[in-house]
């Protein structure tokens, strides 16, 4: 429901071998019942990646059969034209010094670790961190290539305060945290991922229900024909925490598949519908220091749903 959400991660001895802070960029209607306060940030703990020292310890056999694929993956490779990636990388001038400041001024425990720190392009405004052997990677959105260094130092401090569990000084992560929130980075992440997100759905021919009808219905009776279609779709997925969300990046509304199913009753999903149609028209907004997708006018506008109170309490039962 909020324009970011929290996971957090599990309490650990040692810091986590790879963080992800992120600002999303839909605010999605929560399965949980619990909805986070506005303005926090992504954090995901989960590593992408299988560890060199893990896939040493594979069995025999299943290294055979990885060099056998792998062979036969580069034959198949050698047929075709070769085609560089455009997801490329440039380290961040004096990232690593920078980083190791910040560590000594959070009072992180040991020794500053060797630090490798880099632009990607990456579909949002994301940070990541992740420890290989004795060398920390670092990677920053290149959205960040034309912030100010005291922007950059907020970065660096909020990573490290989470690895190494330390509270970074207000002062230190607010020029970041005023950055990300500004209406000016966000029309820039919007441009941005326009170019850079594909479309991800089924499609608004599900099994039970027809999305696209489904909005020109909603779109007449509660917006006067006036919203443009946008992008909609049932997710590929089934989703555990949300039962749709707006991108306005690809300008993209989709659904948890999930719903698309014969005990969910017909004005639950033209509910989430709606409530994602609010979005396109009341798009998220920065008030003082936080970022509102729920404003007022949003509010109110939900209410006037016709069967709102009982597809909430349908929603409630679906969420247990």
């Amino acid at each position: 429901m909020n324009a970011a959400r929290e996971l957090t991660p599990a309490k650990q001895a040692a810091p986590p071998l790879q963080l992800r802070l992120g600002m999303d960029a839909a605010p999605p209607i929560q399965l949980a019942p619990r909805e986070p306060s506005e303005g926090e940030v992504l954090v995901d703990p989960e590593l992408r990646r299988t560890h060199p020292a893990r896939r040493a310890a594979l069995s025999p056999d299943i290294s055979i059969l990885r060099r056998t694929a792998r062979g036969n993956a580069k034959k198949t490779a050698a047929k075709k034209k070769h085609k560089p990636s455009r997801r490329m990388s440039s380290q961040v001038s004096g990232g690593a010094v920078l980083f190791q400041r910040v560590f000594t001024r959070l009072g992180c425990d040991g020794r500053p670790p060797r630090f490798r720190v880099d632009f990607y392009p990456y579909a949002s405004l994301v940070l990541t961190i992740r420890r290989r052997e004795d060398v920390v990677f670092v990677r920053f959105s290149d959205l960040l290539q034309r912030a100010s260094l005291a922007v950059l130092v907020g970065a660096a401090a909020l990573l490290l305060s989470r690895v190494y569990r330390r509270k970074a000084p207000r002062a230190l992560v607010e020029p970041y945290l005023n950055y990300a929130r500004s209406n000016r980075t966000r029309s820039r992440i919007s441009r941005m991922r326009r170019g850079r997100v594909r479309l991800a759905s089924t499609g608004p021919q599900g099994r039970h229900f027809d999305l696209e009808k489904m909005f020109e219905q909603l779109n007449e009776k509660y917006f006067s024909g006036s919203l443009e279609r946008p992008h909609i779709g049932w997710s590929m997925r089934s989703w555990r925490r949300q039962f749709g969300c707006y991108d306005p990046g690809p300008n993209q509304i989709l659904l948890n598949r999930r719903m698309d199913h014969p005990g969910v009753p017909q004005v639950a999903v033209e509910y989430v519908l709606y409530h994602e149609m609010l979005h396109v028209k009341h798009p998220t907004r920065r008030s003082g220091c936080s970022l509102v997708s729920h404003s007022p006018e949003f509010r109110a506008e939900e209410k006037l749903f016709a069967d709102f109170a009982r597809a909430r309490r349908i929603l409630d039962h679906l969420a247990r």
